[in-house]
């Protein structure tokens, strides 16, 4: 049995153990035991002759709250949503590039965007496959596993990995082969009052953990608030969803689109008739019939889908709650058999899974979701490791009779007129966030038989108030290499990259390219000889504007609410977080005009008493806070018919 221990206790368990250089790894995202990080921490920044590298991912800070409106707004709701979260303390440094020198952070995944300006995050990024992660923590000598752990109640001998199983069930056969060998390597674990009892391959014995903090940590668990999803993701998953074949296997991004997604298969399933009545109202819907025909449709499912994503998001678990994720599959190659060819009677083989997950994070709501289910109904999602996620090789043949009609959805940020992706890192060098699973899927995509690969993105995006193109002629960075191009889907529509030759390639990317860069791009095209002189763009495609799809968006507004899947958000601060992004955009030389008319017009305060009130401008005090209130009425005024685009689901 583990030894049980205080974290001051386990700290010093661990100084006397292990080596002067302690190699420790935590889980990425949610799993880390934050409280014990810091203590461990806290103590090795006194023992300057000693040293701690930390392998891990994601680690979550809650955001920074800023100065002015956007201070005044995001202050309260940090608090009522983080409440009493342990910050990592490593990580504060780590933003300010000010970690002791006995002490790196290599992570092979970062918060998106958060550390691009920090030297030692920048220097200390390692670039592996999620898959790979594992093998190359432990190739560097790992010699503590430190996480979060979930307790049965009911039998406390038993211990659940929760919310993270994914390296740890890959690390700890290759720690048990160092330890025969007379590596000395601990392992810790740190019960979690709130974490889910997930069953299934997270489960382990107790007697996995050398050391057991037994004081159940019961401080709040990091959330994700859903976030509003605008128009260009609401067209993007509707696009996305008409290529998800029914009876076949979904995995699905963290963020708006992949929430835009989720909503859109909803309304496939629950309101189709509206779904299908939008679509026809695109303008390319029918140049890419075939292919939805081929790959997808459009009616609701009738036999349901599998669910297989490295991450757990808030979507799948709505799927799965709306029955749309209703698709068993089994660990026994020969009962996937005869599932596949519809002979298994799933009244007697009821031990089928519906989801596998690699990690989970989310919304507070999800994790109180998880927390409602039944046994039966958790025990129809099995977190597992990664390599079973993530990779085909092991289990091949089992993985492939599950992993039918596949469909890996995944954002980029940039594409290039060639078809290559770029997911993780800028031009200039700065990780934004990491490679992660998305080479695993797309190249699972090429290797699985009826699978695709569907990279999502914006087509154009909006910064210091100038507006760019998300699809360019080239970039100096690759994530997905052009020769695994698959589909690429904005706003505008899909393309299918699939064995094209590159002025096909061309030709689909700029069919659903923003109108305003379409002719440059072309010109850029023809320079370079890849598209010949006469090319003219089919004129079906010379019409991709903003207002267009807004128009489309005003005429079907229950297929474009603003939180599909919730909101953490009240009322008065959905309100306020869109007159907030007004004012952002008008910040700008162009737009100073229009944002100076808008406040000389505002209304008088008494048109938005609770929202001044929640921003502390009921009463203004000097002539800032008459600046902000103005500024906020102007804003509050300019999107109260932004809020027709839906109310929250």
């Amino acid at each position: 049995m583990p030894h049980s221990c205080s974290i001051e206790q386990a700290v010093d368990h661990v100084l006397a153990e292990l080596p002067p250089h302690i190699r420790m790894g935590m889980p990425l995202g949610l799993g880390k035991p934050n409280r014990f990080a810091n203590a461990l921490y806290a103590r090795m920044k006194s023992l300057p002759e000693r040293q701690l590298t930390i392998y891990t991912a994601l680690c979550l800070g809650r955001p920074t709250v800023g100065e002015g409106l956007q201070g005044r707004f995001l202050e309260p709701f940090l608090e009522r949503v983080f409440g009493d979260y342990p910050e990592l303390d490593f990580l504060a440094d780590l933003h300010k590039s000010n970690l002791p020198p006995n002490v790196h952070v290599e992570q092979f995944f970062m918060q998106p965007g958060s550390l691009l300006n920090s030297a030692s995050a920048q220097q200390d990024y390692v670039s592996s496959n999620y898959s790979h992660a594992a093998r190359d923590i432990n190739a560097n000598g790992l010699n503590l596993v430190a996480q979060l752990v979930a307790r049965d109640s009911q039998r406390p001998e038993h211990l659940s990995l929760s919310c993270n199983p994914d390296i740890t069930l890959d690390l700890l056969p290759m720690l048990d082969k160092r330890r025969a060998a007379g590596e000395n390597i601990l392992v810790l674990g740190h019960v979690h009052a709130d974490l889910p009892y997930m069953p299934g391959n997270a489960e382990v014995s107790a007697d996995t953990f050398d050391l057991l903090i037994e004081h159940e940590e019961r401080s709040t668990l990091f959330s994700t608030p859903n976030m509003p999803v605008g128009f260009q993701d609401h067209f993007i998953g509707l696009y996305a969803s008409t290529l998800v074949r029914d009876g076949g296997t979904l995995q699905i991004g963290i963020g708006s689109m992949g929430d835009a997604l989720t909503a859109a298969l909803l309304a496939r399933q629950a309101d189709n008739e509206t779904y299908r009545a939008c679509l026809a109202e695109l303008d390319g819907i029918s140049t890419w019939k075939p292919l939805i025909e081929a790959e997808g449709g459009v009616m609701p499912f009738a036999a349901g889908l599998y669910g297989c994503s490295e991450m757990l998001v808030n979507g799948l678990l709505v799927l799965l709650d709306a029955g749309i994720i209703r698709r068993k599959v089994y660990t026994d190659a020969g009962l996937q058999q005869q599932a596949n060819a519809g002979l298994l009677d799933e009244s007697v083989h009821d031990n089928g899974v519906l989801i596998h997950g690699g990690f989970f994070l989310g919304p507070r709501s999800f994790y109180e979701r998880l927390q409602e289910f039944s046994p039966a109904q958790m025990a129809q999602i099995d977190m597992t490791a990664i390599s079973y996620i993530n990779e085909l090789y092991g289990d091949e043949t089992l993985k492939r009779l599950q992993r039918r009609d596949a469909r890996f959805i995944n954002s980029s940020f940039t594409v290039t007129l060639l078809g290559a992706a770029v997911s993780d890192q800028l031009a200039d060098g700065r990780v934004v966030s990491g490679v992660g699973g998305q080479y695993n899927f797309v190249a699972q995509a090429h290797a699985l038989e009826d699978a695709r690969s569907i990279l999502i993105l914006r087509s154009w995006r909006e910064s210091g108030g100038e507006v760019s193109s998300n699809i360019v002629w080239d970039y100096a960075h690759t994530t997905i290499p052009r020769h695994l191009r698959d589909i690429v889907i904005t706003e505008y529509g899909i393309a299918d990259l699939r064995g094209k030759t590159d002025a096909a390639v061309i030709e689909a990317l700029l069919n659903i390219t923003d109108s305003r860069f379409q002719p440059a791009l072309i010109d850029q095209a023809q320079k370079a000889g890849k598209l010949p002189k006469g090319f003219r763009l089919d004129p079906l495609f010379g019409q991709n504007t903003p207002e267009r799809l807004k128009d489309i968006r005003d005429r079907f507004p229950s297929l474009f609410i603003e939180y599909p899947l919730g909101s953490d958000f009240s009322a008065p601060e959905r309100d306020l977080l869109r007159a907030l992004n007004w004012l952002k955009s008008k910040f700008k030389l162009t737009e100073l005009i229009e944002l100076g008319k808008a406040t000389l017009e505002a209304p008088e305060p008494s048109a938005f008493p609770e929202h001044l009130q929640r921003m502390g401008l009921d009463q203004p005090h000097g002539l800032r806070e008459e600046l902000y209130q103005r500024l906020l009425l102007a804003g509050l005024q300019a999107t109260q018919s932004d809020s027709a685009a839906g109310p929250t689901k």
